[in-house]
């Protein structure tokens, strides 16, 4: 009765990769929603970037204790999966570590994944300590409630079973090699999971095997979940990470874009004859809601990772002020979730009344950023806080004239005076003749 096995095994693959599919087609479409943006320039140095900043994980060392940490886990998620390779070719044809042909070099393999699941297993134990029972304050605040505190511990707590499991099935398995066991052919090399054989010397046969294949099963059926939880949660920065920072901004720190709305309106001012191009149409100036957002801000929302480095190296923030460019990210994913919802229910037409900014960002939050792009600087993989800010801003601005007082001031002198401060053109110089 194998077979039942077997076909069970390709109806849970096909399953997941579906759900999975579906639920990936759906946060593109979400991200696609956001407004077009050109980011095809300088491709060799953006795959330079990328390899260096996503693949090499240059920015996460910056903190050396959790980048080793991320190094390990990110290596053990790239690599362990070969074996998970080889799970799958044995589930459909009903084989067993089909990839020993390869002999000693798949003996290397083993071993080698079995040192690196136990690497994750420990780095894992330490970044829930860290969460638990240190309690480092970078993974507080008002916008870590109940599900994202909950979501980061469900996933380190799923990557500890899953190495255990690979680690238990590894112990058994070669039990049953030594024992030679019927279908367990003399495979692979066991350095970690061999010494934790002792807690199962006294299996019997058939309680091996049961333990074997129960591990086995755990694990495939733990990778697929796995898969189709990360959709819905932070870790889908595990698919976006290395788009996010090919796509990310090439400008200097602090160099900010020109709005083509605000350009085509100078040029109508300077010149009433002047020819647009034929497909501008009235654009809203800055950004109220997601869809008034580029598709690369989208696509940075869906990739943030909550880890707090961006807020806990914004200076607002550490002199108390309610700004967290975290919180940008994450009101930024939550509401596009609820817009594409809103689609799937009503229609690409549909309005419910609220907005990025109002219902999930306040005025004082925008208005307490300093724009010193520490956020950008600091974040593992380039989400760029500031870009979404500084949109919200320019909408406040220039669609609804609700900038603080100050700065108010500031905009009716340059107007006026062609200059910040309250005096006429014509005494500019007055400082000078009153020093000769």
């Amino acid at each position: 009765m194998e077979w039942v096995d077997n076909i069970l095994f390709i109806g849970l693959i096909i399953a997941a990769t579906v759900f999975f599919t579906k639920n990936v087609k759906k946060i593109s479409r979400n991200i696609n929603l956001g407004k077009d943006i050109d980011r095809k320039d300088n491709p060799m140095k953006r795959l330079t970037l990328m390899m260096r900043v996503a693949l090499g994980q240059s920015k996460m060392i910056v903190r050396p204790i959790p980048g080793i940490l991320h190094i390990i886990v990110y290596a053990g998620f790239v690599l362990i999966n070969i074996e998970v390779f080889e799970i799958i070719i044995d589930g459909i044809f009903g084989t067993h570590r089909v990839l020993s042909a390869l002999g000693p070099f798949y003996n290397f393999l083993i071993g080698f994944f079995e040192v690196l699941a136990f690497l994750v297993l420990i780095a894992c134990i330490l970044f829930l300590v860290r969460r638990k029972i240190l309690k480092l304050k970078r993974f507080s605040g008002s916008e870590m409630t109940k599900w994202p505190l909950l979501d980061a511990n469900i996933i380190l707590t799923a990557e500890i079973v899953l190495m255990a499991a690979i680690l238990t099935m590894n112990a058994s398995d070669s039990l049953l090699q030594q024992m030679n066991a019927e279908h367990y052919k003399q495979a692979g090399s066991f350095p970690i999971s061999s010494m934790f054989t002792f807690l199962f010397q006294d299996f019997s046969e058939g309680n091996l095997i049961l333990l074997e294949r129960t591990c086995w099963w755990a694990h495939i059926i733990g990778i697929l979940a796995y898969l189709n939880y990360i959709p819905f949660s932070k870790h889908f920065h595990i698919v976006l990470s290395f788009p996010n920072v090919y796509f990310s901004n090439l400008n200097a720190k602090g160099k900010f874009n020109n709005l083509e709305s605000v350009t085509n309106e100078v040029k109508l001012m300077l010149d009433p004859n002047v020819l647009l191009p034929s497909n501008t149409s009235p654009q809203k100036f800055g950004a109220k809601d997601v869809k008034d957002l580029n598709w690369v801000q989208l696509m940075n929302a869906y990739t943030c990772t909550e880890c707090g480095r961006c807020t806990s190296n914004c200076p607002a923030n550490q002199t108390g002020k309610l700004l967290s460019p975290r919180k940008i990210m994450m009101d930024t994913r939550d509401r596009l979730e609820e817009v594409g919802n809103n689609i799937d229910k009503n229609g690409i037409n549909y309005d419910d009344g609220k907005s990025l900014f109002g219902n999930y960002i306040s005025a004082e939050e925008l208005w307490a950023c300093t724009s010193c792009n520490a956020c950008t600087e600091s974040c593992p993989i380039n989400i760029d806080p500031l870009s979404i800010i500084m949109d919200l801003r320019r909408y406040l601005v220039m669609e609804e004239s609700a900038a603080p007082t100050e700065l108010n001031g500031m905009f009716t002198n340059i107007e006026n005076n062609g200059a910040p401060w309250q005096f006429s053109p014509s005494d500019r110089l007055k400082w000078a003749e009153e020093s000769s």
